[in-house]
């Protein structure tokens, strides 16, 4: 894929994270993730490449953004592409943090399809990589991350989702003296931002959507990061859904060239809301102020992107 397709990309997240800012705290999260559906639709019929969406945001045959639909002008190279228009919806509903926009691209075959389940998960950055195991004890893992990155463990910082489900992880993490940052959606930001050199995250644990997981998994391996996964299943229909999917064994553990195959990819995003990750939009007399970052897994080259819109000049799409 050329480099000029990433910027390309890059508007695709922009227009639907201007779109879906628009709706931030006005506690309609329906609204909201439409709203960005249409923006990326709007845009992605002028991007050059001969899409296919692998992994989509909504029910299958709702919109032109669910799975199995074609997108692109046609124009350009065939990829499989996952998309997310909106990550932390009720987040960006309640004027929340850590809601984004996101979209992955590749080759045809680059992404793992899992079934729409659960799934456990633990991300870091290049420097640690190699040193987590998603089958220890959380204290294990913080230990060895500490020790990697030579910190004390009092200034090791994990982000988890503030769900039920994580009280125990929650408690063990305290435990072990290591600091906590809780996030109440969007689980993309946390687990890329534990990939990232300078920011406030080392290590993302806990539970969230896979298809989440997919996104983030790409973004990783723009950056030479590591992430580990495995489904979690409430039933044993959960266990035949995945079975159905092809995993034969339902504790297989996925490991980063599992969940992207692929090598030529790239992943792009901008911030809805103020994140760990990026800034949310900001609105300015006759414009808006967008934060991106857009990344290729060939060169790991990562480049931000901050664009001013002027409204009065082109309108929001």
């Amino acid at each position: 894929m050329e480099r000029n397709l990433a910027l390309e990309v890059v508007r695709v997240t922009e227009a639907a994270a201007l779109f879906a800012s628009r709706y931030a705290g006005r506690g309609d999260s329906v609204k909201a993730l439409n709203s960005a559906i249409d923006a990326m639709i709007k845009v992605f019929a002028s991007v050059s490449v001969e899409g296919r969406v692998v992994i989509g945001k909504a029910e299958p045959a709702d919109t032109q953004l669910s799975t199995n639909s074609e997108i692109g002008n046609k124009n350009g190279p065939e990829v499989d592409i996952v998309i997310d228009p909106l990550d932390g919806g009720m987040t960006c509903a309640r004027g929340g943090q850590n809601s984004i926009s996101a979209v992955a691209m590749g080759e045809r075959g680059a992404f793992f399809i899992p079934p729409t389940l659960y799934m456990e998960k633990i991300a870091v950055g290049s420097d640690v990589k190699g040193v987590v195991d998603i089958t220890e004890m959380p204290e294990i893992n913080i230990k060895r991350v500490a020790r990697a990155k030579r910190k004390y463990i009092e200034d090791v910082t994990v982000c988890v989702l503030d769900r039920p489900r994580h009280a125990e992880l929650i408690e063990r993490i305290r435990s072990v003296g290591a600091r906590i940052i809780l996030i109440t959606d969007g689980d993309i930001s946390g687990a890329v931002a534990a990939a990232m050199d300078e920011r406030p995250i080392d290590i993302l644990m806990g539970i969230g959507r896979s298809m989440e997981g997919v996104l983030a998994a790409a973004a990783i391996k723009c950056l030479g990061g590591d992430i580990q996964a495995r489904l979690v299943y409430k039933d044993d229909n959960e266990i035949e859904t995945a079975k159905k999917n092809g995993i034969t064994d339902p504790g297989k553990i996925f490991m980063l060239s599992d969940l992207i195959p692929g090598k030529d990819l790239m992943f792009s995003a901008t911030g809805i809301t103020d994140g760990e990750f990026l800034k949310g939009v900001r609105f300015l007399s006759g414009g808006a102020k967008t934060d991106s970052i857009v990344m290729r897994s060939k060169t790991h080259t990562i480049r931000y992107i901050t664009a001013m819109h002027q409204f009065d000049y082109k309108p929001m799409y």
